[in-house]
């Protein structure tokens, strides 16, 4: 086959990079040494983005499974309330906006190739209206969760407690609408090594705190539930103040009247993919709430919780490829060559 050039460089290693030609892609009908090289490079240049990505998702996902361990220590009621909360109650509202700031991910990503740097914080200020009003809406699911677990045959005691956990959960619920925006609006201007060290150090102030709300203070299920919404909105302000204190000069100029403008555009932009992610992130779940009707209830939620758990935290790793993935192809439009080269670079790891 003849030689092809391409007019975009598929990675961008910086943000100069965009200036950058790219390289002439050989394409034969067999595997070169110097395709070999090239996805090797390109591969390198993509772990640059997928790495930080990766971490930082893997890192705030392990908050969730160091609190669920900590409420194992305080009985099988607490562990079982604690699990239907997080991989039931919590995963509905976080598939969804995790699925709606993906449109976030898509405006920046343009915004940013276009060199309209300013157009990133009113799209960012925008998501924060659109997914906090979202938020609000699914607050129901937080209060009327006793009820709610009640009605569909859940034990009583469970339902209850679950009821308790759901409610001091709430401020973690809050937290995704700007955890999620402001993970995006960094990671589209490659600052993905900042969301990282600011997760892994939520992390690490996580740990601690739960060490000490769990073994010394003795503060049971509901200290637990606090230690959660303490740590995420750690990771929420730590982001907030790097871009507001001179991290994102070009494209933070302040809050803006021009984010009250098309909200409804973005939310149906966004609203689709929302819905689609909150599927694709609960269908498995509603196994814990199949394992409440068997015997021993709490035994069986307990583990079966636990095993739903390490699927999530192990989607973590797909999730960070994806995110740059999504930062490749939404900064720059590209040829249909490049998303099958991209696709190679991805299959090579």
């Amino acid at each position: 086959m003849g030689v092809r050039e391409e007019e975009n460089p598929l990675l961008l290693s910086g943000l100069e990079a965009d200036t950058q030609q790219h390289q002439q892609v050989h394409l034969s009908s067999g595997v070169s040494s110097s395709t070999i090289k090239e996805i090797w490079l390109e591969s390198k240049k993509f772990w640059q983005i997928a790495g930080p990505s990766i971490f930082s998702r893997l890192a705030m996902f392990s908050m969730t499974v160091i609190t669920q361990s900590f409420a194992g220590h305080l009985g099988d009621l607490n562990l079982a309330s604690f699990s239907i909360a997080t991989t039931l109650i919590i995963s509905i509202s976080f598939g969804f906006l995790l699925g709606m700031a993906s449109a976030l991910e898509t405006l920046c990503g343009r915004a940013y190739g276009a060199k309209q740097y300013h157009l990133l914080g009113i799209y960012m200020q925008r998501c924060w209206i659109v997914l906090f009003l979202c938020s609000i809406l699914l607050l129901p699911l937080f209060v009327f969760a006793t009820p709610i677990l009640k009605l569909i045959g859940q034990p009583a005691d469970t339902a209850e407690q679950t009821g308790l956990v759901a409610i001091w959960l709430i401020p973690f619920h809050f937290s995704f609408p700007f955890q999620f925006t402001l993970q995006r609006f960094l990671q589209s201007q490659l600052k993905t090594g900042v969301v990282a060290l600011v997760s892994g150090g939520a992390l690490l102030i996580h740990v601690i705190l739960s060490w000490v709300f769990v073994y010394k203070l003795r503060v049971g299920i509901v200290g637990t539930a606090l230690t959660l919404d303490f740590s995420w909105w750690v990771s929420v302000f730590g982001m907030f103040i790097y871009c507001v204190c001179g991290g994102c000069q070009l494209s933070w100029t302040g809050f803006s009247t021009q984010a009250f403008t098309g909200l409804w555009e973005f939310f149906k932009l966004s609203v689709a993919s929302g819905i689609m992610l909150l599927l694709e992130n609960i269908y498995y779940r509603v196994l814990i709430m199949v394992s409440g009707f068997v015997y021993n209830t709490k035994v069986a939620v307990d583990a079966l919780s636990i095993c739903v758990t390490i699927l999530g935290w192990e989607s973590m790793i797909p999730l960070g490829f994806l995110a740059a993935t999504g930062y490749v192809t939404g900064c720059k439009p590209h040829s249909f060559h490049d998303f099958i080269y991209l696709r190679f670079t991805i299959c090579d790891f």
